[in-house]
């Protein structure tokens, strides 16, 4: 039997309640197209997250992944990831603040967008200038995680000199994000799990790096946290986050509470266990 839909109309037609994918992917195999999809991916059609954070990731220092996956798609060479509290990283700025210079020439050829940082860790002295002319005061911005625009070049190497010895003689291409000192027992005294739903996940495990000593946030679930800047007064900026704020309230000598903030109110928890 013919559906009676080709696939002009059912791409012109306005949305009809009750339709279905299967019922769509049938019609348009009916008027001559491709054989119905086994599956689709849940956020389809933008890229599957999966691989865009795969992405981003491995082009900190794995070329042999960074290919594999460009190369079976493309597009993957624009990819961008946000790591948490809007730390926004794309696999071209992963690799330029490594100083991964095979991996951003690969993902440039492939259609990342070059800009500032990659220019400055590539050692492209004339684009980093037009780039301070053009907008005088852009080598104050941070890259990822906060990193400034003097480490990519200095990353960059011998290739990059010049571009770093020109970013040094601006005087300010290397304001790093405020960190104010801890010990221990401060830092103890955050450390903990803040409940600010009823859901399993609903929590922020906040814990100490056994390597960097610093403090770390991550949503229950999920694999990767944020390292914590502190600020003063129980007051902490996520890397890369400048805008955010994680505020405790302590009960005694710990902290009872948090509470994370981006212009305005985002999650409110409270401690329900010690890490």
């Amino acid at each position: 039997m013919t559906i009676g839909i080709t696939r002009r109309s059912f791409v012109t037609a306005s949305p009809v309640a009750g339709v279905s994918t299967l019922f769509a992917i049938h019609a348009l195999q009916a008027d001559g197209g491709a054989e119905p999809t086994a599956s689709v991916y849940d956020g389809f059609p933008s890229q599957d997250r999966a691989l865009v954070r795969d992405t981003v990731a491995v082009s900190h220092g794995n070329f042999g992944r960074v290919r594999e996956l460009v190369e079976a798609s493309p597009a993957l060479a624009k990819a961008n990831w946000d790591w948490g509290y809007g730390d926004w990283e794309s696999a071209l700025g992963a690799a330029s603040h490594m100083g991964n210079r095979d991996i951003a020439e690969f993902l440039i050829e492939h259609g990342a967008r070059p800009n500032i940082f990659s220019a400055a860790m590539l050692g492209q002295v004339d684009v980093v200038k037009s780039f301070v002319a053009a907008s005088p005061g852009v080598q104050r911005t941070h890259g990822p995680h906060g990193i400034t625009l003097l480490t990519h070049a200095n990353h960059g190497g011998e290739p990059a000199a010049e571009v770093a010895a020109y970013l040094e003689s601006l005087g300010d291409a290397d304001i790093g994000q405020r960190n104010e000192p801890m010990t221990a027992s401060e830092r103890e005294a955050y450390v903990g799990v803040y409940a600010f739903g009823s859901g399993a996940l609903d929590r922020l495990e906040v814990s100490e790096h056994s390597r960097t000593q610093m403090l770390r946030i991550k949503r229950s679930g999920q694999p990767f946290g944020r390292a914590m800047l502190y600020l003063g007064s129980h007051e902490f900026q996520p890397t890369g986050a400048p805008s955010v704020r994680i505020k405790f309230g302590l009960d005694g000598e710990r902290a009872a509470s948090v509470t994370v903030l981006d212009a305005q109110l985002v999650v409110a928890g409270e401690r329900i266990k010690a890490t």
